[in-house]
């Protein structure tokens, strides 16, 4: 009697209250597993409305035939005949030729300064620290700013540079002397950001593979050949992969000391998208150039991961 009672208890007012309550938990358990997606929703709108408005935009300018006495919708559809006028332009061409040999070279050079730079950064010495916090300083400068002082560094009648060496040389106005000296800058502004990286994988590093080889009686140099440098892969190709898409596009210190010039001698992609969009007005041609710009980049880090990928899996 008594299971029975409790049991038509059960299935009275109570048992509704329970029926009732349930579909509350069913609510409150999806909001607990779509909060996340919930969370970041309004930030993707936005980001959907600041970036993505704009791309379409440039997407659709590029397959037109816009001029500057039309409306930005006025222009005529011309499809492909923007890329098809880029990719036979000669001059586009030459930019981006020396756009490639312009990233090898620099990012070359800054993974090749910036990892003697972590080397001898992370030797525990007197005034180490002091050291370490003055590496930051070319990283924290503005481009611009570093690049307007470089060019004051280099003018040849009033500039340091010419001063200690003794010569009158034109360093920004010569063609063999232009891309050399923009280079130098670049690698000198972002270098320490590569020494940065490579300095926090140095630390990071574990010690037991090293203390093996040193009681083995290896080198300094077999143990950096042969442990250090391959635990710092990991490190090397992350710098790799953001210093090639950083100098891809480069721009800011190449527009301030040389524009383009002189005789096309530091005209990269970035500076010839911007002289044909903001010079020359033609934004369809420079709304086509950008987007090659991004296809390229693209397809250079589907490259990279491709053989990274390939390399962990040998």
């Amino acid at each position: 009697m008594g299971g029975y009672g409790e049991a038509a208890a059960t299935s009275g007012p109570a048992a509704t209250r329970l029926t009732a309550r349930r579909p509350r938990r069913v609510r409150t358990s999806w909001f607990d597993r779509n909060f996340p997606r919930l969370a970041v929703l309004p930030t993707t709108a936005l980001m959907l409305l600041v970036f993505g408005i704009p791309l379409l935009f440039s997407a659709w300018l590029s397959l037109e035939g816009w001029s500057p006495d039309q409306t930005l919708f006025g222009g005529r559809f011309a499809g492909l005949d923007n890329y098809n006028d880029l990719l036979t332009d000669p001059e586009f061409i030459g930019s981006l030729t020396l756009t490639l040999a312009y990233t090898a070279v620099t990012v070359t050079a800054e993974l090749a300064a910036g990892l003697g730079i972590a080397l001898l950064l992370n030797i525990d010495l007197p005034w180490i620290g002091v050291f370490r916090t003055l590496l930051v300083v070319p990283m924290m400068i503005t481009p611009v700013v570093a690049a307007f002082c470089w060019k004051l560094l280099l003018d040849p009648d009033h500039g340091v540079i010419n001063f200690f060496i003794r010569q009158h040389i034109v360093w920004l106005g010569r063609p063999d002397t232009a891309l050399l000296s923009v280079a130098v800058v670049n690698v000198w502004q972002n270098a320490p950001y590569v020494a940065i990286l490579l300095l926090a994988g140095l630390r990071s590093l574990p010690h037991e593979p090293v203390e093996a080889a040193r009681i083995d009686g290896a080198s300094h140099w077999q143990m950096f050949w042969h442990i250090s440098l391959p635990l710092l892969r990991p490190y090397i190709l992350i710098a790799l992969l953001l210093r090639m898409i950083f100098e891809f596009r480069a721009f800011d210190n190449i527009y301030v000391m040389t524009s383009g010039g002189p005789a096309n001698a530091t005209m990269v992609l970035s500076m010839f998208t911007y002289l044909a969009s903001f010079v020359r007005f033609d934004l369809s041609l420079g709304a086509a150039a950008s987007w090659l710009m991004l296809l390229i980049s693209f397809l250079m880090c589907l490259f990279f991961m491709a053989f990274v990928r390939r390399r962990d899996a040998n």
